[in-house]
């Protein structure tokens, strides 16, 4: 399998001067790897991303889910994962009534999802609706701002390369439940989605935290999960706001030490300890 990360020994500079090396070599650098991961449904291709070549069934499964090509993991017959000399596929086989989900979604894109949206049909399916997330589950601002930190130190890639984001599910009274990680903010989130319906775990009362901003396509991915709290370490965009409102979502971003801003659904954050609250 492609690896994650390799070893770069990149000519420092420092103070606008260049570092002298020593006999011996110079400091080196792990960096992540960078692919391109194609996805195909039925052996047509979909979209083409670039990606961290990790938990590749999840950010398959989580991909055909946020994109609403299936409701659940078991619609897909048979799922590969395939290295080619110049990427990875992504090969999933699915039944005729999730084909029939995918060709009328195809008719309505002008272009591949995963590369960016354009044309006028793509215009409205940016700003799709997002699945409405349930109503209960109440969230402990102490145990939030615990979550945030809990997350971190199980950021593995990202401790050795610094450059990839992560997607976690938060359980209150248990702790982070999943985690994923990827070169792409999206990538990372589609790998949750798909670890998470993988893995059959309830998210009724499940908090989804990012280390990354919340754009639309984020609060949609989210909302897939099924969490009704969304707590992201930097800013959301307006568009991110108005959609985690319709989203019944409570968006809580700017995750700092001393703590966060609430933008949308702050009746679900409490100061008081529930049985169901970490």
């Amino acid at each position: 399998m492609t690896p994650t990360h390799r070893t770069a020994a990149p000519e420092i500079w420092r103070h606008g001067a260049r570092v002298p090396q020593f006999a011996n070599g110079g400091p080196v650098r792990e960096i992540p790897e960078e692919v391109p991961l194609a996805i195909t449904f039925n052996r047509e291709t979909y979209a083409v991303m670039m990606g961290t070549p990790a938990d590749l069934e999840d950010f398959a499964t989580g991909f055909a889910l946020t994109e609403g090509i299936i409701q659940s993991p078991a619609e897909i017959a048979s799922l590969q994962v395939l290295e080619h000399a110049r990427g990875i596929e992504l090969r999933m086989d699915l039944p005729l009534p999730s084909l029939e989900r995918l060709t009328a979604r195809k008719r309505r894109l002008a272009g591949p999802t995963g590369c960016g949206l354009c044309g006028i049909d793509s215009l409205e399916e940016a700003s799709r609706s997002p699945r409405r997330v349930p109503e209960g589950g109440h969230f402990d601002a102490a145990a939030i701002l615990r979550a945030m930190r809990a997350m971190e130190p199980l950021q593995t890639l990202n401790a050795i390369t610094r450059a990839v984001h992560a997607a976690a599910l938060w359980l209150p009274g248990q702790g982070v439940a999943l985690l994923r990680e990827d070169v792409g903010r999206h990538n990372a989130l589609d790998k949750l989605a798909g670890a998470v319906a993988r893995a059959g775990i309830a998210t009724q009362r499940a908090a989804v935290l990012l280390s990354s901003r919340v754009s639309i396509e984020m609060v949609q991915k989210a909302a897939v999960v099924g969490a009704p709290l969304l707590v992201a370490v930097s800013a959301p965009t307006a568009h991110a706001v108005r959609l985690a409102e319709a989203a019944g979502l409570t968006l809580a971003a700017i995750a700092r030490a001393d703590g966060f801003e609430v933008f949308t659904g702050a009746h679900r954050i409490t100061t008081e300890a529930t049985s169901h609250v970490a």
